[in-house]
């Protein structure tokens, strides 16, 4: 991804018009922005997540106003060549496809957390508790390997953000070179989305012993400060799990967990909605630029 960025940067520098239009200075600042703030992230966390996408949505919202500019549309409806609109295409196809993948592993997320609250406002008897949460694990289970066919995916369209220096038309190749950045900042935000649904990156058993402990304990303020980094699914996966094999945990402490957890998936239903309108509106935008 690096090495992707830094072509796509280099050929726009070779290629930028000698009085680009103020878009481009605000989109070019942004993007630094952007990348300074995933430089600073040292590991994934809701928050953080939530922050990369709210600064994703603002260069999205930059790159469509360039689409709109007549000079754009004039550039790149004629001079781009059949080859680069197949990819861009094919990229934002795939992008919309990722995107749909998130939406519907977060909603089947907060489904299974309804499920077991649920049981535990009912007071329903410990076997139910059990019979309920095995099903969140279970569906967590599937839906992991979902997210690992989409993480495949995602690699693949990496591989293919090399974007080529051989287009003879610079202006085009300008143009070409923002929607990449764009493409790789929204590839990088997916990824980073997925890795930390599932936890794909995985814990250790001492640091899953190490979050049950954490959870055990009543005085809250008094927990370790990287306690508030713990991924909160991987909090309620280990919580869960050490509820119905050996119930060390307490079921109303518990119920607290899943409370925000449910908060922070709806935050990031949220970012990702607004996300995938974002893709929608760039994917027609190319379809009117290119049919015209």
């Amino acid at each position: 991804m690096e090495t992707s960025s830094k072509n796509s940067l280099h050929i726009r520098c070779n290629s930028l018009p000698s009085a680009p239009h103020p878009l481009v200075s605000q989109f070019d600042e942004h993007l630094q922005r952007l990348k300074d703030s995933e430089a600073t992230i040292t590991s994934l966390s809701s928050s953080s997540i939530t922050q990369k996408l709210i600064g994703l949505q603002d260069l999205h919202d930059y790159a469509d106003k360039l689409l709109q500019l007549p000079t754009t549309q004039q550039a790149f409806g004629h001079k781009c060549s059949d080859k680069w609109v197949d990819v861009l295409l094919e990229g934002s196809l795939g992008l919309l496809d990722i995107c749909s993948t998130a939406q519907d592993c977060l909603l089947q997320s907060k489904e299974s957390v309804h499920m077991v609250q649920s049981v535990i406002r009912r007071k329903c008897p410990d076997t139910e508790f059990a019979v309920e949460g095995g099903k969140y694990l279970a569906s967590r289970k599937k839906m992991k390997k979902a997210i690992q066919k989409a993480l495949g995916n995602l690699k693949g369209m990496k591989n293919e953000l090399m974007v080529s220096s051989s287009s003879n038309n610079t202006e085009s190749l300008f143009i070409l070179g923002i929607l990449k950045e764009v493409e790789a900042a929204t590839v990088r935000l997916l990824e980073s989305l997925l890795v930390f649904v599932s936890d794909t990156k995985g814990q250790s058993k001492q640091r899953r012993w190490s979050i049950i402990s954490k959870l055990m304990q009543s005085d809250r303020m008094n927990c370790d400060p990287q306690e508030s980094d713990t991924n909160e699914f991987v909090k309620v996966d280990t919580a869960l799990q050490s509820l119905i094999s050996h119930k060390t945990l307490s079921v109303e402490n518990f119920h607290s967990h899943m409370e925000n957890l449910e908060t922070w998936i709806e935050d990031l239903e949220v970012g990702v909605e607004h996300l995938s309108r974002q893709l929608i509106r760039t994917r027609v935008s190319l379809l009117n630029i290119f049919s015209h």
